[in-house]
């Protein structure tokens, strides 16, 4: 393999290229959930005592419920994607739990938090020209998540577009979540039976409800009417609940994006998935929002959550398969087939996967080298912790590419008989355009928070 980790190695070499090319792009617009981020980390042994303090015993693991209704379930959710190695997002609209949470789960930083304040302050440090959030409460506390940069913008307090770390909406209350992150290897005890994490990640708990509502700002929606953009990137919709409207506020939105798709006919606006635990609003954005946008992106997770929805059979035939390169290939055609979206791009470990349509508006060639400069800044944010400055974002740019990630593509070469793939990325699958990338792995990364749509959004406007 060391052979295939040269030739990717040389392959990486044009992401400093790459990364001035992102200068090129003009605005680009996030939306629609933006918050604060509370990071905690958690280790084994304080998991151990927070299961003895709420009285979890093995039977409370078998129930299924993904809502924060008792710290009971909060305990239970954190066991869950700390023993799986998973990461998973559960809602809470119980008061007593989000103080309860708050007491016994002290955060240690406070950092943006929601895809479009990731993406936001992503993009406008990439340098792209412009760049606004959609922000549905915008105090001084969230504000202070927002990079000071001048191409960085958000909707003030009288609806105008103002630098996004200078507005103060006094009477807006400022949105937490809580990060509970976690590391490999790490080790806690549940009723005499121990548990190993197989991979940092992290759960997440959100108690929201202006996000949860989708709330959309007024202000906003004046500023895409008076002004066009090139790229816009979305999400939000995985906060929504059936039973409280959830399906009603999908169905709202698509004359919005229809108008704005209309008035930017050239623009892409790509959805981020994220973790959708109700079953139902999976559903309504699977068949309503994913046909409606040029752009999907998703992790290996949230895959097989749609594969729940479209493909029941298969996903019960392999939901507790280990996930190998070519089955990723088998989901990722699956869902293309199924979700009649352009393109759809998959994330996970090691690797990147997106498969697009003949002729979609950024050639696979491009999408490669998008995906290469994503894979390093990644990268660089999770040995770093952060890529708020120029100066990080290509802090891993020359490591050597992984062993595994490699290995990958060499088993979707032998699985699609095309040896040359492994090599070049690039391959026709069932007649789309298959463009797979190794990635740089860190192995002890300071954060995993915001990964994803770090991953996503780059690759896409970093395709130049």
């Amino acid at each position: 393999m060391k052979g295939l980790q040269n030739i990717w190695h040389q392959a990486y070499k044009i992401v400093p290229e790459q990364l001035q090319r992102v200068q090129e792009v003009g605005r680009v617009v996030t939306a629609f959930n933006t918050n604060i981020d509370a990071i905690v980390k958690i280790s084994g042994s304080q998991l151990t005592r927070l299961a003895q303090s709420v009285g979890l015993g093995a039977e409370d693991l078998r129930c299924e419920h993904t809502r924060l209704n008792t710290p009971k379930d909060v305990v239970r959710g954190i066991i869950k994607c700390f023993s799986q190695g998973i990461a998973e997002e559960w809602l809470c609209e119980n008061h007593q739990v989000y103080e309860w949470i708050r007491h016994n789960l002290p955060y240690a930083r406070l950092q943006m938090g929601g895809q479009a304040g990731i993406v936001a302050n992503v993009m406008a440090v990439l340098g792209a020209k412009e760049v606004c959030a959609h922000t549905s409460s915008h105090p001084q506390l969230q504000a202070e998540q927002f990079l000071d940069l001048p191409n960085l913008l958000a909707i003030n307090q009288d609806g105008a577009a103002q630098k996004a770390c200078t507005i103060n909406r006094p009477n807006d209350e400022p949105l937490l979540h809580w990060i509970m992150e976690f590391s490999a290897g790490d080790v806690f005890e549940l009723a005499g039976q121990k548990y190993v994490c197989p991979k940092a990640n992290r759960f997440i708990a959100t108690y929201d409800n202006a996000n949860l509502e989708l709330r959309i700002n007024g202000g906003f929606l004046q500023y895409l009417a008076n002004n066009t953009f090139d790229y816009m990137i979305l999400s939000g919709y995985h906060n929504l609940q059936a039973e409280n409207g959830g399906v009603e506020r999908i169905v709202a939105t698509i004359p919005l994006l229809q108008t704005w798709k209309k008035a930017n006919p050239q623009a892409i606006i790509h959805l981020e998935l994220a973790s959708t635990q109700d079953k139902i609003v999976r559903k309504e954005i699977v068949e309503k929002i994913a046909p409606a946008v040029d752009s999907v992106g998703l992790n290996e997770r949230e895959a097989l959550d749609v594969l729940e929805i479209v493909a029941p059979q298969m996903y019960a035939a392999i939901k507790n398969t280990e996930l190998s390169a070519p089955l990723l290939c088998n989901i990722l055609l699956r869902l293309k087939q199924k979700m009649q979206t352009p393109r759809i791009q998959l994330h996970c470990y090691g690797l990147y996967l997106t498969l697009q349509d003949k002729g979609f508006a950024i050639s696979p060639q491009a999408n490669k080298r998008g995906m290469m400069l994503a894979a390093a800044i990644a990268a660089s944010k999770a040995g770093t912790g952060n890529i708020e400055s120029k100066e990080k974002l290509l802090w891993a740019q020359d490591m050597a590419i992984s062993d595994a990630a490699v290995k990958n593509m060499a088993a979707i070469a032998e699985f699609l008989q095309n040896p040359m793939l492994a090599e070049s990325g690039l391959a026709e699958m069932n007649g789309f355009d298959l463009i797979a990338v190794p990635t740089i792995i860190i192995d002890k990364p300071k954060t995993l928070v915001g990964m994803g749509d770090t991953i996503s959004s780059v690759s896409l406007v970093g395709a130049r």
